[in-house]
């Protein structure tokens, strides 16, 4: 039986307007064809209603969410011009880097990729797989994420090149090799270089499409917060760098902006810790993902009675599902049946602005962070898809 779904929830719209689709669709755009979810990238096209173009620039500011954008949006002159005709997409569940910029990546759900949040338990080893960083285990993101990227089907087809532009530091780290293996990796690092860089590739014969990521953003809203002035400059930076991009490309370019998330801050006092609620942490071996969207993974035969506990505790606070309730209402997408497995045996979506932590595993830093995501409500699920020709 399909749980019910808490009122003010955002399902990921994962056959709509859903982040999965603005890669393939910009790529198809470009004469470049894929397919992904059960989809071809012309339809992702049509439904985006992206023009055909010469050339494609794909800009993914990281956390900046459409509540973010529509709220700050006197320090983003540039973006909120373009608001008017802006998309409003669905991220992944979670709402998360490693899940949503593979899904951007691949064209394809967390439950196809299996990455399924910050951190989830692999089941072969018991062993805590950080999804963003792959530091600490010898299994690499090539045998975990198998799903071919967009990259590489169109790495297979010949043709224009694509490139993706980003940090140094990036080039052949975990997560560029899960979500975004297959497109040539050019080095920037700061914003300004990135945006020179990407225009300079734009202008080369050979190259149709650039991927380009922008993670400061993100950055500051996890330390600062997304109310924060020190968010409000950031963006401010950003966008006029936004707003010089969309001068220098090439003439007839197709520019998309969008974003893999949103955020919600946290105030003191509004984050549990299962080390200090022996009712939580009763029968619980692991707890992983994020503190919006926990994996609970429970002593063998204790997952129903671990939820019934964590939903009597948390109450309005969180939507308490087992895995099997999971896999019905689909917010993973169709489950690989060898990545069943890593799902938390019970996942617990936070809503409101509340969050679960564990200190037993969790580092103090982590535990500190004031902007955070991962769940289902709008503000951490609506993301801005910016679209015009320069």
């Amino acid at each position: 039986m399909t749980p019910a779904v808490p009122p003010g929830t955002v399902l990921p719209d994962a056959d709509g307007r859903h982040v999965r689709a603005v890669l393939a669709a910009g790529l198809d755009a470009v004469g470049i064809p894929s397919a992904s979810h059960g989809r071809t990238g012309a339809q992702d096209r049509e439904l985006l209603g992206l023009p055909e173009a010469p050339k494609v620039c794909v800009v993914l500011v990281d956390g900046l969410g459409m509540r973010m954008l529509v709220e700050r949006g006197g320090h983003a002159p540039f973006l909120r011009g373009h608001l008017g005709s802006a998309l409003s997409l669905t991220s992944t569940f979670p709402s998360t880097t490693a899940a949503a910029i593979t899904a951007v990546g691949t064209g394809e759900l967390p439950g196809t990729t299996g990455m399924l949040g910050f951190s989830v338990r692999e089941p072969a080893t018991g062993e805590v797989l950080n999804l963003i960083s792959w530091e600490g285990t010898a299994l690499r993101p090539r045998a975990w994420q198998r799903a071919d990227t967009l990259f590489e089907q169109a790495e297979r087809q010949g043709g224009p090149g694509v490139v993706s532009v980003g940090p140094a530091r990036f080039v052949g780290s975990g997560l560029s090799e899960a979500a975004l293996r297959g497109a040539r990796p050019v080095s920037a690092e700061r914003l300004a270089d990135r945006v020179d860089t990407t225009c300079a590739q734009l202008r080369r014969p050979d190259v149709a499409a650039v991927y380009l990521y922008w993670g400061e953003v993100d950055h500051t809203g996890h330390e600062h917060g997304w109310g924060s002035w020190q968010w409000g400059e950031e963006v401010t930076a950003t966008d006029a760098e936004l707003a010089r991009l969309a001068r220098s490309l090439p003439a007839g370019t197709l520019l998309l902006i969008t974003a893999d998330h949103g955020m919600v801050d946290l105030s003191a006092g509004s984050r549990l810790d299962v080390a200090e609620d022996p009712v939580l942490a009763a029968d619980v071996e692991l707890v992983a993902g994020e503190p919006r969207a926990c994996h609970v993974y429970t002593a063998p035969g204790t997952a129903s009675e671990v939820a019934r506990r964590w939903a009597d505790v948390l109450q309005d606070d969180a939507w308490v599902l087992t895995r099997e309730e999971v896999e019905a209402t689909g917010l993973l997408g169709a489950l690989a049946a060898d990545r069943r497995d890593a799902v938390g045996d019970v996942v617990v979506a936070m809503r409101g602005r509340r969050a679960v932590v564990d200190s037993r595993t969790q580092s103090p830093a982590s535990i500190a962070l004031v902007g955070v995501h991962g769940s289902l409500t709008e503000d951490e699920m609506l993301v801005p898809l910016v679209r015009t020709v320069v």
